[in-house]
């Protein structure tokens, strides 16, 4: 069951900077990186929900090793900016396995040493046999996955930890659309009601926006992408 402490309402975290961290907003990097990279894209694209969106996010395409490097360190950054304790990293198969995998190795570097592990999608019955790959599941276990739709991948996840007698800390991704799912509420905030724990996202929409926002008043030229997305806001914005 959720914590009481989370019941009451979703908890939907952006990066918040602590005293040590670097006054570079990290964000506003992620955004121009995924756009460099071209996993970040803009103009018409159907949604599984069917919605017409006016932009595109993939983090398939962070498919080389200096790329998932970088991404791994953006990962790193987020949740050490956050206000969440964990003790070890979760990732989810199968996006999430290279996510943990590089967030750790990017997390040491960074000062911090944490165990990981990620879960198989069906259970080996032979050698060390199990789900689990990786550190036993134990403390406060921060989960790491790309993004957030349907839910399912956080909610096989919480159980896994869960039943394993650790504690599900906090979901960790790449973008939070922050637009409404079945009901009111984004896939995100709908993922932390229902599991009680928060959802950190290295950038959102508003992030977005935002950057969009600051280029157009510099060179102008993303006046049409700003107000599609703000018509689409507007319409499905959570």
């Amino acid at each position: 069951m959720p914590s009481p402490r989370y019941r009451a309402r979703a908890m939907v975290l952006p990066p918040s900077f602590g005293p040590d961290m670097p006054t570079t907003d990290f964000r506003t990097e992620f955004v121009e990186f995924a756009i460099a990279q071209n996993a970040l894209r803009f103009g018409e694209f159907k949604t599984k929900a069917g919605r017409l969106s006016p932009y595109f996010f993939n983090s398939g395409l962070f498919s080389d090793g200096a790329s998932m490097s970088k991404l791994a360190a953006f990962y790193a950054k987020a949740a050490m900016a956050s206000s969440v304790p964990f003790d070890m990293i979760f990732g989810p198969a199968y996006k999430g396995i290279t996510l943990a995998t590089g967030m750790a190795i990017k997390l040491a570097d960074m000062g911090r040493n944490v165990p990981f592990a990620f879960n198989r999608k069906e259970a080996k019955d032979h050698g060390e046999g199990g789900m689990i790959v990786g550190a036993p599941l134990a403390g406060r276990v921060l989960i790491v996955d790309d993004v957030i739709s349907a839910g399912t991948s956080v909610r096989e996840s919480v159980a896994l930890i869960r039943d394993a007698g650790a504690t599900p800390a906090a979901v960790l991704i790449s973008v939070d659309r922050q637009e409404k799912g079945l009901g009111k509420l984004s896939a995100a905030q709908e993922v932390s009601q229902q599991h009680g724990i928060p959802v950190i996202a290295v950038a959102t929409l508003a992030d977005i926006v935002a950057w969009l926002t600051e280029k157009n008043a510099a060179n102008g030229g993303e006046g049409d992408k700003l107000a599609r997305i703000e018509a689409y806001r507007a319409q499905y914005g959570a």
